[in-house]
């Protein structure tokens, strides 16, 4: 059974995402950093029949939590098929970039960028086991400098000094990793599943909680011929699927 972590996986787009991949004959493991929230989540899904589900408790600013978390999965399944890191803070809005206070912004890096950074480092190896290893970075369309730089964007005015930037730091490093495996069978990317309804905005988003979970679902299961080192977002319209940086 091809197994898939997911960070942030006890609600919302991470709850729906991991309840289409157990759907589909995957083993999930449903990262919730409240291991008690995520058990819930899994007796949710059990009553629904969905029986391929288990709880890990990881918290991605905590380096010993992602070390305890890969330990479980490889004592478990000894590898790993999918990464989805789906974790992350907003740090609270607005955030005027002149006034922001520098550890708020650091507290938003330390989870959207580096803890996102760790949690690939150390699954690595476990990735490495599959035949098919896939990553997603979960993305924002906040992330895009050239659509911040386009006064006619949607989100033009929708600037931040943490969340958007974290993100834009998430994709260059997407870029980076997927490069470095390359000639690997590795397929690396960075996926904005759109403006969706969720706790995460206090339900503003206009997009669905299911349409974001497939769109996430599309890159984790894209076949061998597939991208790499690439930024999708769901929020393109008829412009198609990838979206510019």
């Amino acid at each position: 059974m091809k197994t898939a972590l997911i960070t942030g996986a006890n609600r919302s787009i991470g709850l729906e995402t991991a309840r289409r991949l157990a759907g589909k004959g995957y083993f999930v493991y449903l990262g919730s950093r409240d291991l008690s929230k995520g058990k819930e989540v899994v007796d949710l899904l059990k009553r629904e029949g969905l029986g391929t589900v288990e709880a890990v408790q990881i918290d991605v600013s905590d380096s010993e939590s992602i070390l305890a978390a890969g330990e479980i999965v490889r004592q478990k399944s000894g590898g790993l098929d999918i990464l989805i890191n789906n974790a992350g803070i907003s740090g609270g809005f607005p955030q005027t970039p002149s006034q922001m206070d520098t550890d708020a912004i650091r507290r938003v890096f330390d989870t959207n960028f580096f803890g996102t950074i760790q949690v690939i480092q150390i699954f690595l190896e476990l990735l490495k086991k599959s035949d098919t290893p896939r990553i997603v970075n979960v993305t924002s369309g906040l992330a895009s400098l050239t659509l911040h730089s386009d006064p006619t964007w949607q989100y033009h005015a929708f600037k931040g000094a943490a969340y958007g930037p974290s993100k834009t730091a998430l994709n260059a490093f997407t870029v980076a990793l997927a490069y470095e495996l390359r000639e690997t069978a590795f397929k690396i990317n960075a996926v904005d599943p759109g403006f969706t309804a969720t706790d995460f905005n206090q339900h503003r988003g206009t997009g669905k909680v299911d349409d974001a979970a497939d769109f996430i679902i599309k890159y984790a299961l894209i076949g061998n011929d597939g991208p790499t080192g690439k930024f999708f977002s769901k929020d393109l319209n008829e412009q198609g699927d990838e979206s510019p940086w």
